[in-house]
């Protein structure tokens, strides 16, 4: 009966353990440039002495899910919308290089080019400097230029754009990351006046937590049988003694 309750209890683990990546993904559906969580499980057997006859289903997060999301045009100046495979790369809080596909920017109070989130944008010569009450333009090869008052556009310098060749890995505050920074790409393009949105289908999100949450229910009944079985052998074992 022991058998029948670690399999169920597996189970309802990584129910639960999915319904926490399927509401994560749901709670960043309007996040721009968001990439959705992907979840996977592999079974790993119980080591201790005699033979391995238990099994525990472990989370194993294979990435995330690389596909585009919807592009829709605002009109704003400081907003790129990165194109095909490419990614903006931004300086993190602990000062790394890391990637996003969230390419709303603006700039801050020192004139420094940064994310909505404050973080400075890498360009080919370090980070980028605007003039005060310079009107910001992007062009669809990054290159930033500021045009003050009735003069002529400036170039302020270029975006950093890459394309990765292998999958980039999520950190903790939600930027990607690569092994060793990754190289400019001269050929990777923004579409300016532009965001990319959320990769994440509220749909298939919320089916998918609907069917997580029935089978989270169907192993809690799986448990309370084997229980109930468990307890019936105990008292027949104890009525023939």
């Amino acid at each position: 009966m022991d058998r029948a309750a670690y399999l169920t209890m597996a189970g309802a683990k990584a129910s639960l353990q999915r319904q926490e990546v399927l509401s994560h993904n749901l709670a960043n559906a309007s996040t721009n440039g968001f990439r959705a969580e992907l979840t996977a499980f592999r079974a790993v057997p119980v080591r201790g002495d005699g033979a391995s006859t238990r099994v525990f289903a472990l989370e194993s997060t294979p990435g995330y899910n690389p596909e585009p999301g919807p592009v829709q045009a605002t009109g704003r100046n400081l907003d790129v919308a990165m194109q095909g495979k490419a990614w903006l790369a931004v300086q993190a809080l602990d000062g790394t290089e890391a990637y996003t596909r969230a390419g709303a920017l603006d700039v801050n109070t020192e004139g420094l080019l940064v994310t909505k989130t404050g973080l400075t944008v890498v360009g080919d010569g370090g980070p980028i400097t605007v003039p005060a009450n310079a009107e910001v333009l992007v062009a669809t090869d990054g290159t930033v230029s500021a045009k003050v008052a009735n003069g002529k556009p400036q170039t302020l310098g270029k975006l950093k754009l890459v394309t990765p060749e292998a999958p980039l890995t999520r950190g903790d505050d939600g930027l990607f990351r690569a092994a060793d920074e990754l190289p400019a790409d001269p050929n990777a393009r923004v579409q300016d006046g532009a965001l990319e949105g959320s990769n994440v289908s509220p749909v298939e999100s919320m089916v998918a937590m609907i069917a997580a949450a029935r089978q989270f229910e169907q192993q809690m009944k799986l448990i309370q049988a084997a229980q109930e079985k468990e307890q019936q052998a105990t008292k027949l074992l104890s009525n023939q003694g």
